[in-house]
């Protein structure tokens, strides 16, 4: 779960950006946007990670963290209620992120159990499910896969979880230990029974931005090559690089989203210009979806 609150709350109401870094990143207001809408789900409080389907058009995938159970909700745009799937055989000790991408199956949904808030787990949990049909009448899904994986050194704390068209696995910290650590899990850790060890990719090049900084989800565009980084007061723009690496975009875009949501969480893109953008429930306010279409020049 996204602690602390109260210093979120205090950088939030300082309306803090984040300071210039090596890059010159290039702040611009979203070209439009749509304030958040509150989740029907009253029994959705911590969106903590969004998926949106390709298969299924307008439906939004997230899950919650904290122990909150084996569970995939499904909402579409203006938040409305779609159903929530049990994921059987597996469990939810901190789920802090959800990324589709193609996997043998065709498409399947990952969840990344990899909240650490404390830093103290030697393990982590990626789950890798075949997407429902949300049409279906059962609201149970079977055959789920894991794959624990540990660094190299250290625990980290991860939010951002992205699938690269050659299934490998990018992982992103969300900082506040010396910067956001960029790691990288080969598509064949899957086939083999071993823990995977996490490739350190170096860190990401983000401003300082304290609280208000700190990464909590990421997203790959449909083209396959750009990056979507969110933190809770901004939107970065990185490429694709070889080996999985990140780097800025050309130019370097920053997309200010201050005050669209009070604990955003979760990011994905709906199609090759809009993001979609999901929240946790914060400050008695209810979590819910946003969408954001932001400058690329």
């Amino acid at each position: 779960m996204s602690r602390p609150r109260v210093l979120l709350a205090a950088a939030l109401l300082l309306g803090c950006a984040p300071a210039e870094a090596q890059v010159a990143w290039v702040r611009r207001d979203p070209v439009r946007s749509v304030r958040s809408t509150p989740f029907a789900n009253t029994e959705l409080d911590e969106s903590s990670g969004l998926a949106a389907s390709r298969a299924h058009p307008g439906v939004l995938w997230t899950v919650e963290d904290s122990e909150a159970g084996p569970y995939l909700f499904a909402a579409d745009t203006l938040g409305r209620d779609l159903g929530t799937w049990e994921v059987l055989g597996i469990e939810n000790r901190d789920w802090e992120a959800i990324s589709r991408g193609p996997c043998p199956a065709g498409t399947c949904l990952h969840v990344g159990d990899t909240g650490d808030n404390a830093r103290t787990r030697d393990r982590i949990t990626i789950y890798r499910i075949r997407e429902p049909d949300p049409s279906a009448a059962g609201r149970r899904v079977r055959g789920a896969e894991a794959l624990t994986v540990r660094y190299p050194a250290g625990a980290y704390d991860v939010e951002a979880l992205v699938v690269t068209p050659a299934q490998d696995l990018l992982l992103v910290s969300k900082g506040g230990d010396g910067g956001a650590h960029l790691f990288r899990v080969p598509a064949a850790a899957w086939k083999s029974k071993d823990v995977a060890t996490a490739e350190p990719l170096g860190t990401l090049q983000l401003p300082p931005g304290g609280v208000v900084g700190r990464v909590t989800d990421a997203a790959l565009a449909p083209d396959g090559r750009r990056v979507a980084v969110r933190t809770y007061g901004d939107i970065y723009f990185f490429e694709l690089a070889s080996g999985g690496r990140l780097a800025p975009a050309r130019p370097p875009i920053v997309c200010n989203t201050f005050g669209l949501q009070l604990q955003g969480e979760g990011i994905d893109w709906l199609d090759a210009r809009r993001l979609v953008l999901s929240s946790e429930r914060a400050f008695g306010v209810a979590g819910g979806i946003a969408i954001v279409e932001c400058p690329d020049r």
